[in-house]
């Protein structure tokens, strides 16, 4: 885990691009991705292996475990469309309930999947807890954390997905599998950071910062 503070609270990275809130023990992720895989193949696009949703559903479960949080967000684009929500794999859906189970679980409408999906938990665009507004795309809104952007850094000729903090906002990296990124280096990202902002890389076995870009 890798500590930091955004408007003085304590949160903490995890290398794999989940965010954790001890004082709420909550778990938050971004873009999931569900169904990827099988989006692409319903639209004629690159066939991926078809193993992604359940490879997420097992690092989620993992993360889960380990921080025994009570809460759970997830920021939007938790699933690949709408129509990949309702076509997820029967061992695959049950996987997903009964990691919900017993838990408080928001989803947050993001692009792809922008409206309530036949899932239970809440449905959001916004939420607020404590100080802290969660969505998908971030907005000039401060303390905020968001996704949508899927930031990535490079050191060492690698690239690594990251998260993207400021002390005021953190966007966080795509927690899903066959998820692309876009550079800490681009302007959109760039734009909505601060001068002193950091990327937390996600390497392998722990969390880095290194200076954005």
């Amino acid at each position: 885990m890798f500590a930091f503070r955004l408007a003085e609270t304590p949160l903490y990275a995890l290398a794999s691009g989940a965010l954790y809130w001890p004082d709420q023990a909550l778990l938050c992720v971004s873009d999931l991705h569900f169904g990827k895989s099988e989006r692409m193949a319903r639209r004629g696009g690159a066939l991926l292996p078809p193993y992604e949703t359940r490879a997420t559903l097992m690092k989620l479960d993992r993360d889960l475990t380990v921080t025994g949080a009570r809460r759970v967000i997830c920021l939007g684009d938790s699933f690949d469309d709408l129509t990949a929500a309702g076509e997820m794999a029967e061992d695959d859906s049950l996987w997903l309930t009964r990691l919900m189970a017993g838990r408080d679980w928001t989803w947050i409408e993001g692009n792809h999947d922008a409206g309530p999906v036949s899932v239970g938990g809440t449905h959001l665009a916004v939420l607020r807890v404590a100080g802290l507004t969660f969505r998908h795309i971030a907005s000039p809104e401060v303390h905020e954390i968001s996704g949508h952007y899927h930031p990535k850094a490079r050191l060492a000729g690698k690239s690594w997905r990251a998260f993207l903090c400021d002390g005021t906002r953190a966007i966080l990296p795509a927690y899903g599998t066959f998820t692309g990124g876009l550079w800490a280096e681009d302007a959109a990202l760039q734009a909505l950071m601060g001068p002193d902002a950091r990327a937390i890389l996600t390497l392998p076995d722990r969390c880095l910062a290194i200076p954005m870009p």
